[in-house]
C-alpha cells in the first residue's frame, strides 16, 4: 500500500519523541489545555497534539483502541452493528487518557479483540508521555471536546473510488473476506457514515491534504510547521499571543553576560541594549503594514511594504526607560509616554503617574518593561491603556525575560495583547523575584546598585 501520511510525518520528524495511538474507526477489523498551575516547580511540557481525520484508513493498521465492548445481544447480531457510528467509541476513556498524557503520566491503551469484541482480552499497550501525540481516526473531529485537545487538525481528503479500492484490498487480503461481504458492509454502513459524520467535520480542519498520502508536498509543509512549533517554548503552544524570539548562540551569550552578577555596568548596558534592540525589532514585525511599490535607482519596480505610521511607545518607569533608546533608534521621532507604578511584593500595585500622548487611542502601542515577573504591574499598565481607548489588539508588550506566572496572568486577562520576549524564565521565588533572572534590572542598568 505504500506509506501513509502519518507514517510520513513520523519518519520525517525523526528524533522527535512520539506517542502515537490511532483511532481508525472504519470497521471493527481495522485497527487549549489550559495549564492549571503557575508553580515554579511545574516542569511538565505540554505535548503537541495532531489530529488526523478523513476518508482514508491511515496508520499502521493497528487494532482500534476505544471501541465499546459489545453486549451479548450485540454480539449475536455483530454483522448488524454499526462500528462506523460515533456512539461505537468510548470517548470518555479517550479523554481520560489524553488528560493523563498531557500531564506527563504514562497510560495503558486497551487492545481491542475483534473476535470477542472486547478490549480486555489482550494486555494493554503502555504509552509514555511525549513531545508529539498523534490522534488518528476518520471520526476523530466529531466530538468538540476531543477537537479542543488538538494543536493541529489535518483532514486527509481521498477520492471515494480510492477509499473503496483500498478497503477491498485490505479486507480480502488481510481479513480473508469475500468481495460481496465487503461491498455490502460498505454500502450499508461505511458510505452513509462518511456522508453523515466524517465529511461534515472537514470544516474543522486546519489543513486539508488532497490525494492523501501521495501528496508529498503537503506532507513536507506540515512537517516543517510541526518542527517549528516543537522548537518553541511550551507556553507558546498554550498562548498564541506569546512570541519568544528564536534563540541563537549570540543571544544565549548575551544573556549569559547580563545575568552574570560579576558583569560590569558598562558591559551590562552594552549587551542589554543589543538584546533590547532585537526584541524591539521583533515587536515591530507584528505591526500592520501596507504594500508599497518604489522605483529603484536602476529604474526597476520593487514591491515592498510601508511601515505603520500611527505608533507610540510607553515605558513603565523606571526599568522600561532602558528600552526607549532602542525604540527611538528603530522608529525615528516616535512619541513615548510613561507610566509609574509603585510595586511592593506581589500586591499593593498603585498607579502613581501617567503621561501619555493625547491621541494614544488612535495609535498602536509598544509597552516597554524589561522584566515580566508577577504580571501585576503589566496588568495595571495595560488596563490603563485600554481605559484610555487603546484597543487591546493594538498593544504589544516588549520585555527581555518573562516568568511563566506573569505570562499566565497577562495572557489570560488580555488574550489579544501580544507579548514579545527573548527568554522564558523558570519562575518566581518566595520574594517574587524572577529566577534565574538578572537582579534588579533598573539598578544595574542605571548604576544605582553601587554601595
Amino acid at each position: 500500500m505504500g506509506s501513509t501520511p502519518v507514517e510520513d510525518l513520523i519518519e520525517a520528524l525523526s528524533g522527535v519523541h512520539f506517542s502515537g495511538f490511532h483511532l481508525e474507526n472504519t470497521d471493527p477489523s481495522a485497527a487549549e489545555l489550559e495549564q492549571s498551575t503557575t508553580s515554579a516547580t511545574e516542569n511538565v511540557l505540554q505535548p503537541f497534539v495532531i489530529g488526523v481525520a478523513g476518508g482514508q484508513h491511515l496508520g499502521r493498521l493497528q487494532s482500534d483502541s476505544f471501541y465499546h465492548n459489545l453486549t451479548p445481544e450485540e454480539f449475536k447480531k455483530v454483522h448488524e452493528y454499526n462500528f462506523d457510528h460515533p456512539d461505537a467509541f468510548d470517548t470518555e476513556q479517550l479523554l481520560c487518557i489524553m488528560e493523563k498524557l498531557k500531564h506527563g503520566q504514562a497510560v495503558d491503551i486497551p487492545r481491542y479483540d475483534f473476535k470477542s469484541y472486547k478490549n480486555d482480552s489482550f494486555p494493554a499497550r503502555r504509552v509514555n508521555p511525549s513531545d508529539v501525540i498523534i490522534l488518528e481516526g476518520i471520526l476523530i473531529f466529531h466530538d468538540p471536546r476531543v477537537r479542543d485537545l488538538m494543536n493541529m487538525k489535518i483532514f486527509v481528503d481521498t477520492d471515494a473510488d480510492v477509499r473503496l479500492a483500498r478497503r477491498i484490498r485490505r479486507d480480502t487480503v488481510e481479513k480473508g473476506r469475500d468481495i460481496g461481504t465487503v461491498l455490502d458492509q460498505y454500502s450499508k454502513f461505511v458510505k452513509p457514515a462518511f456522508d453523515d459524520f466524517i465529511l461534515p467535520t472537514k470544516k474543522y480542519a486546519d489543513i486539508i491534504i488532497p490525494r492523501g498520502g501521495d501528496n508529498h508536498v503537503a506532507i513536507d509543509l506540515i512537517v516543517q510547521h510541526i518542527r517549528t512549533k516543537l522548537g518553541q517554548h511550551d507556553l507558546c503552544k498554550i498562548y498564541p499571543n506569546l512570541y519568544v524570539i528564536q534563540s541563537t548562540f549570540q543571544i544565549r551569550g548575551m544573556h549569559t553576560l547580563i545575568r552574570d552578577s560579576q558583569t560590569t555596568k558598562h558591559d551590562f548596558v552594552f549587551y542589554s541594549d543589543r538584546l533590547i534592540r532585537l526584541v524591539v525589532e521583533h515587536g515591530l514585525g507584528h505591526l500592520p503594514f501596507t504594500e508599497k511599490q518604489v522605483i529603484t535607482p536602476t529604474g526597476s519596480v520593487y514591491t515592498g511594504v510601508d511601515f505603520c505610521k500611527r505608533l507610540c511607545g510607553v515605558s513603565i518607569i523606571r526599568s522600561g526607560e532602558s528600552m526607549e533608546n532602542a525604540l527611538r533608534a528603530c522608529c525615528k521621532g516616535i512619541k513615548i509616554g510613561k507610566i509609574l507604578i509603585h510595586r511592593e511584593g506581589d500586591n499593593g500595585q498603585q498607579l502613581i503617574y501617567e503621561k501619555l500622548p493625547t491621541d494614544i487611542s488612535d495609535r498602536h502601542v509598544l509597552l516597554l518593561d524589561p522584566i515580566l515577573g508577577t504580571g501585576n504591574s503589566a496588568v495595571q499598565a495595560i488596563s490603563l491603556l485600554i481605559k484610555k481607548g487603546v484597543p487591546e489588539s493594538n498593544i504589544i508588550f516588549l520585555n527581555l525575560i518573562s516568568a511563566p506566572q506573569g505570562v499566565h496572568v497577562v495572557c489570560k486577562r488580555f488574550p489579544r495583547v501580544k507579548i514579545v520576549t527573548s527568554e522564558i524564565e523558570i519562575g518566581l521565588n518566595e520574594d517574587y523575584r524572577v529566577i534565574p533572572g538578572m537582579g534588579e534590572f533598573g539598578d544595574r542598568y542605571f548604576g544605582t546598585d553601587d554601595d
